[in-house]
């Protein structure tokens, strides 16, 4: 098996790959009928988390070699289970003589005040321009049937709408809510949701074998 990666490219963008680890075992993610693989890159990070000084060495590097329109924080894990390499790297970045030419986005399930135990909007507030956050069901029940989340998080729902709203309160660039088609979830009344909480709403392809 190839090595690891731990930043690849996709389309106009930079992708960083920080973690496998997820409170989620969504139904419809593609990294188990996937292998753990995307557009031919090894994500397996067999436990062996990067640091956030690596991950701004390889961003420097690809950076380098050719430009970029963005760079995200979504590999095939939950960004915000590493907030403070989030931070770190976003921080860094924001300082990159390039920047603001890129804007910096986080791909994430929402739940990072439960995983962190504190509001982390403020502190990434500091760190990116974009969030995207995986909404995908209209209530409770059918989030939980979906996204199948670990003891400790069965009540994520109420927790990543909340999240959804103060990110959209915090003056980012850019705030998303997105659902996954094609599982269940009207994807009507998502967009209600998302755009009821302040958001601006994306739906998604779902990606199969």
């Amino acid at each position: 098996m190839s090595e690891p990666t731990v930043v690849y490219r996709f389309k106009n963008g930079l992708y960083i790959n920080l973690t496998n680890r997820c409170p989620n075992l969504c139904k419809f993610c593609i990294k188990t009928k996937w292998h753990m693989r995307f557009e031919g890159y090894n994500l397996d990070l067999e436990g062996k988390e990067p640091s956030a000084s690596k991950v701004l060495s390889l961003l420097n590097e690809e950076m380098r070699a050719a430009p970029v329109k963005e760079v995200v924080f979504c590999g095939y894990g939950e960004p915000t289970m590493r907030l403070d390499a989030v931070l770190a790297i976003g921080r860094a970045l924001k300082k990159h003589p390039q920047y603001p030419s890129f804007k910096i986005r986080l791909n994430t399930n929402g739940l990072g005040d439960l995983i962190n135990g504190r509001d982390i909007v403020p502190e990434l507030k500091t760190a990116v321009d974009v969030v995207c956050v995986s909404l995908n069901a209209e209530n409770e029940a059918l989030w939980r049937e979906l996204l199948r989340p670990a003891p400790g998080y069965e009540q994520g729902y109420c927790a990543v709408k909340e999240f959804i709203g103060k990110c959209a309160r915090a003056g980012f660039d850019q705030v998303t809510a997105s659902c996954v088609q094609n599982t269940g979830a009207d994807e009507r009344a998502v967009r209600a949701l998302a755009e009821e909480l302040g958001a601006e709403f994306n739906g998604r392809e779902y990606l199969d074998d």
